[in-house]
């Protein structure tokens, strides 16, 4: 078993504080996969520290030293994706095909986006020509929090841009997946980065998290999570009024029109639901279908859904893995107990674990008709393989029905009428708005609206999260 009970900080494997030890459970066996310190406020104090002296130089350096520094990444993340692979699958259930892929392949990804972004970026700019220079300025010591449920891509999003832009920082993972962390620490020592411009922290969100949101060397805190975590770290952070971005919680509307292509809209509908145990903030968990088609695309979603394989993240295939935790599967289990109490219509799946497994955190991939949008299930967000359908009748009430919501983080549009997809999309309440299918190209804004959280994530925009404005006039 994994031991892996140091931090890094100021360029170093150090030990904490104090031991605290936390073991990583694997999702799909229940056992222990590998042992993890939980920090304290004093080892945040040293990061923060790290990262402050660090600061004063790495703020200084070069757009092409600090593309140089990226590109090196980039190159490492590359050669070790099978290491990050690994991790992921073992930390929080990811079958392996997923986690060589989407998992650890979203990190790339991303960089790439930045690398683009970072080199047609201008730090600086005149207004109007009247003698009033503008400075774009990395912000300084940014805490940041990633979650479980994508762990190299959230890492990606916030680590990558805030040191393209000059920024250094102190990241938490979340204790539950802390081990895409650690090899991702283990890349930026190997790319040659500075030392305390990069330092990670394990522990958790009450302690560690807390310390950082609160911490006066901090300029800034990036949080991905749920909406009540995310409002925790906004009211910590109040006290020294540091800049908060959040990424949070989502309830994505995914409307069905009856002149879609329904059984493709219905398929890739269910799959992109179930895909990562619907462990996904912009998951289509509600699907809206005009009702005039809606008695089909019931059956069709409870078909596919049958279609969907649960299984042991370590073998090969297109299967899903369990979810992450004992509390999550207790959560999603609960979720699909009120739907049935609240009345709606069991399509596929149900409460407990798949047939033919007794151990893992592993949940059916289930599917809900006739579901009512002021229901528990169409409120709240369940991260779990669970759809809920929803008819409509008019293009209007679906709108209503989809904004109907907290939560505006994504929202998908499946229609043949190209004038009425944009029409929708455009009164949609969501940060990211899909039509037909179309997938989001690397250095596309990611975020939301309402609930969902603020700033966006990705390309330009993530780097502009980093940068505080200057103005000089009589430059």
């Amino acid at each position: 078993m994994l031991r892996k009970t140091e931090f890094y900080i100021d360029g170093e494997w150090v030990e904490p504080a104090r031991p605290n030890e936390c073991e990583v459970i694997n999702p799909a066996t229940e056992e222990a996969c590998a042992v993890i310190s939980l920090g304290s406020e004093e080892d945040v104090d040293r990061a923060a520290a790290a990262a402050r002296r660090a600061f004063e130089s790495f703020s200084k350096t070069s757009v092409k030293e600090r593309i140089a520094l990226i590109e090196k990444l980039l190159e490492i993340m590359h050669e070790r994706n099978e290491d990050m692979a690994q991790a992921v699958s073992a930390e929080m259930g990811a079958p392996i095909k997923l986690a060589r892929g989407g998992q650890a392949g979203s990190g790339p990804f991303h960089v790439e986006g930045f690398l683009k972004a970072l080199s047609e970026y201008h730090f600086e700019e005149d207004l109007n020509n009247e003698g009033e220079h503008i400075v774009h300025e990395p912000i300084g010591v940014c805490g940041l929090i990633t979650p479980w449920n994508w762990p190299v891509n959230q890492i990606a999003l916030k680590v990558v841009p805030a040191l393209a832009v000059g920024c250094t920082c102190v990241l938490k993972p979340s204790e539950i997946a802390p081990l895409s962390a650690i090899v991702f620490a283990e890349m930026i020592d190997q790319a040659g980065f500075p030392k305390g411009v990069f330092n990670l922290v394990n522990g958790e969100g009450a302690v560690v998290g807390e310390a950082m949101s609160r911490h006066p060397d901090i300029d800034m805190m990036s949080f991905t999570g749920s909406t009540r975590a995310g409002a925790a770290v906004s009211r910590a952070a109040a006290e020294t009024v540091k800049r908060v971005t959040l990424e949070l919680g989502g309830k994505s509307p995914n409307i069905v029109f009856e002149d879609a292509d329904l059984d493709k809209a219905i398929k890739s509908g269910v799959f992109s639901c179930m895909n990562n145990t619907g462990q996904s903030c912009n998951a289509p968990t509600r699907m809206l279908v005009q009702r005039s088609v809606y008695d089909d695309a019931v059956r069709l979603a409870g078909e596919y859904a049958g279609m969907v394989e649960v299984g042991d993240p370590a073998e090969e295939g297109r299967h899903i893995g369990p979810l992450v935790s004992e509390a999550q599967f207790n959560k999603v289990q609960g979720l699909i107990n009120a739907a049935i109490d609240e009345g709606a219509r069991l399509v596929a799946g149900g409460p407990g674990r798949p047939d033919g497994l007794n151990r893992g955190y592993f949940a059916r991939p289930t599917v809900f008709a006739d579901v009512d949008n002021e229901m528990t299930i169409a409120r709240e967000e369940v991260f779990g393989p669970v759809l809920a359908m929803i008819p409509f009748d008019t293009e209007e009430e679906a709108i209503t029905i989809a904004n109907d919501t907290p939560y505006g983080l994504a929202a998908y549009v499946q229609t043949a009428d190209q004038a009425k997809a944009r029409r929708v999309a455009r009164q949609l309440r969501a940060g990211m708005v899909q039509i037909n299918g179309a997938q989001r190209p690397a250095g596309s804004p990611f975020g939301g609206y309402k609930q969902s959280g603020n700033g966006r994530e990705g390309g330009r925009w993530g780097l502009e999260d980093f940068l505080e404005v200057k103005a000089i006039s009589g430059y």
